[in-house]
């Protein structure tokens, strides 16, 4: 039964392929405003933050534009290019996010389901009393943002889980946390039946028509993987560690992640369960101050000013507990609104902002990880440059 998972899978990526080289075909217009607005915008974060490449996809009224700045690679001097894969750190949440709504929407598993249910190994921890939801939205009870440094595998991960004693009663309060989603991710693949990793690469990516996004690399793209940079110029990459697939596992180019955006404002032909899938990671179950926190997604109030956005990006959100106001019942999935993510790893830096209303996007990949708010000032700014011109483009 848990096979059924994405049978019509080549219809799909068939008809997002047809979709994407239409847009490729239209995507002549206003090129050169837009072009300007993004050179104006990374220009000066490149020369504060010693990047030495970048790439930015934008999207405007189903018109997807990607420019590519630097190179992927100091050692020996490989340009960034359409082709070139960044890994996008906790923006791989909202894919994690999509996969389990997948699930839920094709009867797979509930949200409302207890994480013991899926993992037996739990019974008679806290896990019995914390849902799939709360993992999924850092409300389980003050999870760490990350695993001790003893947990190296799936057994002291299962051992940590059963000893683990929340702070707060599960629904109260956010704490951002790889382990919580981590394990909404690792729960939700079971409940499907597969490993996270074979539904991802082998049904999420390709059912999304995103055909140069990996959880692993394959080897014949590796010369198109980035270096990332650490803070002494040294070449990284991401470190492997216990569910991080689930949590900051994602690599890909600029191209297929503002197809992701395109898929989340209703821009891609997609089965009805997985529209209904993207549709609910936009819900809304609680707020923290302006920011209202969504299925991996965070998601304000539009029009949305710069200094909220910064606000529900900072080290106080991000890293510190914040009670949380509930929305009972949760709000429902709304076009006027900006969503965003950011995602980090030790060499990279992203971010992802979108407006459904307005048909347009933004995404921002870097192969330094410089700091957030630089990230947020540069998509507002090309954003506020893109609602003029989505506006002319009509």
């Amino acid at each position: 039964m848990k096979n059924r998972l994405f049978q019509t899978l080549a219809v799909v990526m068939a008809l997002s392929l047809f979709s994407g080289a239409c847009t490729q075909a239209i995507a002549g217009d206003n090129r050169e405003n837009i072009e300007r607005a993004v050179d104006e915008a990374v220009g000066p974060v490149m020369k504060e933050y010693d990047i030495p490449g970048m790439a930015v996809a934008v999207t405007v009224e189903g018109r997807r534009y990607v420019f590519n700045y630097g190179v992927a690679s100091k050692e020996t001097g490989r340009k960034v290019g359409d082709e070139t894969l960044f890994e996008i750190g906790s923006i791989s949440k909202t894919f994690t996010a999509t996969l389990a709504a997948y699930g839920e929407a094709r009867g797979d598993l509930s949200l409302s389901d207890r994480a013991s249910k899926h993992l037996p190994a739990l019974a008679g921890s806290r896990f019995e009393k914390i849902s799939l939801l709360d993992l999924a939205t850092y409300s389980a009870g003050g999870l760490p943002l990350q695993f001790p440094a003893s947990v190296t595998d799936e057994k002291e991960m299962i051992a940590y889980f059963k000893g683990w004693r929340p702070d707060y009663a599960p629904g109260t309060h956010r704490l951002y946390s790889n382990p919580s989603i981590g394990l909404f991710g690792y729960l939700a693949a079971r409940g499907i039946g597969e490993p996270f990793d074979d539904l991802m690469e082998k049904t999420l990516f390709p059912a999304l028509g995103l055909t140069e996004t990996h959880i692993s690399v394959p080897e014949d793209r590796m010369e198109a993987y980035a270096h990332g940079y650490s803070k002494a110029g040294k070449p990284i990459r991401v470190s492997p560690g216990v569910l991080d697939s689930e949590a900051y596992g994602v690599k890909t180019t600029a191209a297929d992640l503002i197809r992701f955006v395109e898929a989340n404002m209703g821009g891609a032909e997609l089965d009805d369960a997985l529209r209904r899938a993207i549709a609910a990671t936009h819900t809304g179950y609680f707020s923290v101050g302006d920011m209202t926190q969504g299925l991996g997604w965070e998601m304000y109030s539009y029009p949305a000013e710069l200094e909220p956005l910064l606000a529900g990006n900072s080290p106080e959100v991000s890293f510190k507990p914040n009670k949380v106001t509930r929305h009972d019942p949760p709000l429902a999935p709304r076009e006027n609104v900006l969503i965003n993510k950011t995602g980090s790893t030790s060499g990279f830096g992203a971010y992802a902002a979108f407006v459904p209303a307005q048909r347009i996007g933004v995404v921002i990949f870097a192969n330094r990880a410089y700091p957030i708010p630089a990230r947020v000032k540069a998509a507002y700014r090309i954003l506020t440059a893109l609602e003029d011109t989505g506006t002319s483009a009509q």
